[in-house]
């Protein structure tokens, strides 16, 4: 079982993920180089995301924090069409 992680720190940990996808070299190469940096950049954006699903479904949950979880999805997707196009 995984330990239990305040809402607060997941949001932390998904914004943390976000920058370190956004810090990975970009390839120069269209080859080999390119499929393993999407995969990276899919990964650790995938892991952000899965951190915050289920904030917003959580009852009793302050607004302000589900409308922060809000927020870094529309950070993940911003994100997706950055660095993935």
């Amino acid at each position: 079982m995984s330990p239990f992680i305040p809402a607060a720190e997941r949001i932390t940990k998904a914004r943390a993920l976000i920058q370190k996808a956004r810090k990975l070299p970009i390839p120069e190469d269209l080859g080999w180089g390119n499929f393993e940096y999407v995969a990276k950049v899919k990964d650790l954006l995938r892991k952000a995301h899965e951190l915050i699903q289920c904030i917003p479904l959580t009852s009793g949950m302050p607004e302000e924090t589900k409308a922060q979880a809000a927020q870094v999805e529309e950070e993940i997707a911003q994100a997706k069409r950055d660095l993935l196009r």
